[in-house]
């Protein structure tokens, strides 16, 4: 049968403030880029194409009223995002090293996307897609929590694939011991778990990634896994009866950008894309030739916006990315 989206997300909308440089006083000037993790891959999903809707909350205010236009401006569906009239919108602002990584402090105390409840969620909307895609943002507070556990349960239960991005930003923990409960939690779900270098080896406690991936394999029956690697590149983890670990292993290159301006909404980008491909391959049979096609493609488009700031109103387009790929 076929649905009405091809993916839904749930999660976090908000206002990365990010450094752009610094006014002739020399005070620091603040660029409001439009993000959040769930819509930076939804907005990569359009680009490429696809039918996306997502499921949030912001504040009855002007970066709430901004956000809801920036997403229909980007061609994702907004008939899941609910106003808050008591509680603002939250900001992120983001501090940029000179090697591109960040550094994050939120004022979410409470943010009205941590404020989304259960009954305020459309079982429709959930019911209508072919994927359905969240993080450990929307899993901090108990009401929100409980609000994307339900999201994804209704989800499941109608068919869709789930995926998961664990996205760990730790100022936003009481505990990492708390993070680390949460994120077991959405592997009991997940058909395609998207994790980052430093995010496997802390949850699994191995440097090695394979290793942390063997770890995971233990637990949890996670079909693919993609871990990212950052300026290392990325890898591709699909279980496959009948190997020595019961997965193969696949590895691509990254595309190094010398105009590197931050790396906000990489992760995104390259999540956004291998979503892409399981809705043009699926997650049975894939051939290792598939896996490095998606890793390619994946971590073209995330080199691509770290030259960009922000990340949801400037993704790549399909073109420049194969274009990038055909210069290798």
């Amino acid at each position: 049968m076929d649905k009405a989206y091809d993916v839904v997300a749930l999660g976090e909308l908000l206002i990365d403030m990010t450094n752009n440089g610094k006014s002739e006083q020399g005070n620091a000037l603040y660029e409001a880029n439009p993000g959040g993790a769930p819509c930076n891959v939804l907005a990569m999903l359009k680009k490429m194409g696809h039918r996306v809707g997502f499921i949030g909350k912001v504040g009855d205010d002007i970066f709430g009223h901004e956000l809801k236009a920036v997403l229909e401006e980007t061609g994702i569906d907004t008939t899941g995002l609910v106003t808050d009239k008591d509680t603002r919108t939250t900001l992120a602002f983001v501090k940029t090293f000179e090697d591109g990584d960040r550094d994050f402090s939120f004022y979410r105390n409470p943010g009205a996307d941590m404020m989304l409840k259960k009954n305020e969620i459309s079982e429709e909307l959930l019911k209508s897609t072919r994927i359905f895609h969240f993080g450990t943002l929307s899993m901090t507070h108990e009401e929100v929590r409980e609000a994307t556990i339900y999201a994804v349960e209704t989800a499941k239960q109608a068919g869709a694939l789930i995926s998961f991005d664990p996205n760990l930003r730790e100022p936003l923990w009481r505990s990492l011991d708390d993070a680390r409960e949460q994120v077991l939690k959405g592997l009991e779900y997940c058909d395609y778990l998207k994790i980052s270098d430093n995010e496997i080896q802390w949850l699994t406690g191995e440097e090695d990634y394979t290793g942390g991936v063997r770890w995971i394999h233990e637990r949890y029956d996670i079909p693919l896994i993609t871990v990212s690697m950052g300026k290392d590149g990325s890898r591709a983890y699909y279980k496959k009866d009948g190997t020595a670990d019961g997965f193969i292993m696949t590895e691509a290159a990254p595309f190094i950008q010398e105009n590197t301006i931050e790396t906000t909404g990489a992760g995104d980008t390259f999540g956004g894309c291998m979503l892409h491909f399981i809705l043009e391959k699926g997650l049975e049979g894939l051939t290792e030739a598939d896996l490095l096609e998606m890793l390619t493609f994946a971590n073209g488009a995330a080199s691509l916006i770290t030259t960009r700031r922000g990340a949801l109103r400037v993704m790549p387009e399909r073109e420049e990315i194969e274009a990038l790929i055909k210069e290798r």
